[in-house]
């Protein structure tokens, strides 16, 4: 392609907590203000009331009955996608869950996912280790099949398998910006030529309780069951599970084979903290240095954005880093008149890790689409940590219409992770398709 022509998202599909399937579900419930949380699974094999526990142990944090479950996690079909039973038992579920989620988007994109074989199409996924099955080292039924069952490379795999396609297949773990660095990858492998058109996203299902032992260690989590984005009353996150894809695309492309264009990729960047600090911990100045960096990329004026989906976990130490940075960039561009509206899918449905940022992006582009924002949950009570008025950075705290700047809104997401790597994208969507798309 001409590495001049926008690269456009003409696709979705998503999964998240509370039974949510398609696109439309997921805004109806964001836009209503639903809160997507419930007890941990029975189903699972877990140990519960172990978990629970925690925290009566010494130096550990509370955990709570709470997080942001996929309720169809186990659901499959193994022979339409190809696969044994038997080796389908032996799938992380994250491999089946990605599956599911890219073959519909690729139907809401109008391409038939049957007639995709030695196209070479990329495939570029967010996904961490789920610590799923067994160990490999043991002798059971299941015993030839986890090495692929469980690689993390087949999350991308899988996919490409299954579409028969030839193209880029990789599977990202930067922790909980895989996903947004996924995007990035794929924008600038389709800007580049090498491939024509790419899959990208993110897919996050437990396969054990182990992220709640971890900050139930550091005292991390929620103490009420709630992740509070930029709240005052934030104690800590809350853990979640989701899946989303979009299909990236040159827009000459889309526009020749009639694709409905979501929104157009104007810049994507990613860096690191670097050094200096614990690598879990955040770092104000790299985030406001990628944002700057992604800003220049995108060819906007910060002042353009009118909304931001942030990271907003729900920590003490890491939200007021992150909104340290979203206000000396975009929150100093703007005028109290008009401020920058920010908010968090996370207070909604927990911290999906490394499918968080692409669950935001998706918000963010149904939020373009309906030409309405959305409340981030908890956010009449923001944290005193900054100060809100030294910018024009304001919590989004109901429904509202979003008023286009001439023919576009334009929006930014953000991503960052305990590897130290952090992820920014920038997105504008078109007004008069994305009205149309609603008929």
């Amino acid at each position: 392609m001409n590495t001049a022509e926008p690269v456009v998202i003409a696709g979705m599909a998503v999964e998240a907590p509370g039974g949510i399937e398609t696109p439309e579900e997921y805004f109806a419930a964001l836009a209503d203000g639903v809160e997507l949380i419930e007890p941990f699974p029975r189903d699972r094999d877990w140990p519960v009331d172990q978990v629970l526990a925690l925290g009566a142990l010494d130096g550990w944090g509370e955990v709570s009955d709470a997080g942001g479950f996929l309720s169809g996690a186990a659901d499959f079909d193994p022979l339409f996608f190809g696969v044994s039973p038997r080796e389908a038992v032996a799938m992380d579920p994250q491999q089946r869950v990605a599956m599911r989620v890219a073959w519909r988007a690729l139907e809401n994109t109008g391409i038939n996912p049957a007639a995709l074989r030695e196209q070479e199409v990329g495939v570029y996924m967010g996904a961490s280790i789920a610590e799923y099955g067994p160990r490999a080292a043991a002798v059971n039924e299941y015993s030839g099949h986890r090495i692929a069952g469980t690689a993390l490379g087949a999350v991308a795999g899988r996919i490409s398998h299954v579409l028969g396609t030839t193209g880029p297949s990789m599977t990202v773990d930067t922790a909980c910006a895989s996903s947004l660095t996924a995007l990035h990858l794929a924008a600038n492998a389709v800007r580049s030529g090498e491939c024509e058109w790419a899959l990208a996203g993110g897919v996050c299902v437990m396969g054990s309780p182990g992220a709640f032992f971890e900050f139930a260690k550091n005292n991390g989590l929620a103490t009420d069951g709630h992740c509070r984005s930029y709240s005052a009353a934030a104690t800590g996150t809350l853990w979640g599970e989701g899946a989303g894809v979009v299909v990236v695309e040159p827009e000459g492309r889309a526009r020749r084979l009639g694709h409905r264009i979501y929104g157009t990729v104007l810049g994507t960047r990613v860096n690191h903290n670097g050094g200096g600090g614990p690598i879990v911990v955040p770092n104000a100045r790299a985030q406001q240095q990628l944002v700057e960096r992604t800003i220049a990329a995108a060819g906007v004026c910060p002042a353009d954005i009118d909304l931001i989906e942030g990271h907003g976990t729900g920590t003490p130490l890491g939200d007021p880093m992150e909104l340290e940075a979203l206000q000396n960039t975009y929150g100093a561009a703007r005028s109290a008149e008009r401020p920058v509206l920010l908010g968090s899918v996370k207070s909604n449905a927990g911290h999906a890790q490394a499918a968080a940022g692409i669950l935001g992006l998706i918000k963010v582009l149904q939020c373009g689409r309906h030409g309405m924002t959305v409340p981030s949950l908890y956010a009449d009570d923001p944290t005193d940590a900054i100060d809100w008025g030294r910018g024009a950075l304001r919590l989004s705290t109901t429904t509202q219409p979003w008023e286009p700047r001439g023919d576009r809104r334009y929006a930014a997401v953000s991503s960052f992770g305990v590897s130290g790597t952090n992820a920014h994208a920038i997105v504008s969507m078109p007004v008069a398709e994305s009205e149309a798309a609603l008929v």
